[in-house]
């Protein structure tokens, strides 16, 4: 007697959360992701569009994506953390780029960089504690003429020391808010 094999069950797609009741951005995105009707091949656009809404991707945001589109979890986040132009962490209220291409950092990029850490009491693609402030750096932004050059809040300045670089952001990491 040959033993009975039940036919497969068809696969029901899992429900995927629902949006937190008064966040409209999650609503704007589950849009986003509908009129792509949830192709798995739009994830980076699902992710640039989700940064624009949030700021940032954190791990439930990026969890939520990967039931939308139905893919693992791992690889959404594989892709955030692979591109650059992705961050997984809110960032400050200012920004601080400080350019490491050759020519900068010939002129003194490290030295700028440093002293700002050094005032600041953060790495770079960290931001301060209070939130104020956060530090990056960039390979090259394309400005070897005026090295070493510092991006303050998206203004390129040029010829920066360490002491012009503290000038700029003693008043984002002490003072008022």
């Amino acid at each position: 007697m040959e033993p009975t094999v039940a036919p497969p069950k068809e696969a029901t797609p899992t429900p995927s959360p629902a949006p937190p009741a008064g966040d409209k951005r999650l609503k704007i995105l589950d849009v986003f992701i509908k009129r792509h009707q949830h192709k798995q091949d739009t994830l980076i656009e699902v992710l640039h569009k989700a940064q624009e809404l949030f700021g940032y991707l954190d791990n439930p945001l990026l969890v939520y994506i990967a039931q939308q589109l139905r893919l693992p979890p791992s690889r959404v986040y594989g892709v955030a953390t692979f591109y650059h132009l992705f961050t997984l962490k809110p960032k400050g209220e200012h920004t601080c780029v400080v350019c490491m291409g050759t020519a900068c950092y010939v002129k003194g990029a490290d030295r700028v960089l440093a002293a700002i850490e050094q005032h600041a009491g953060i790495k770079p693609g960290e931001t301060t504690p209070d939130g104020r402030m956060s530090l990056i750096t960039a390979r090259c932004i394309g400005t070897c003429g005026i090295a070493p050059a510092v991006v303050y809040d998206g203004t390129v300045t040029a010829h920066q020391t360490p002491e012009t670089a503290l000038e700029h952001v003693k008043g984002w990491t002490h003072g008022p808010r």
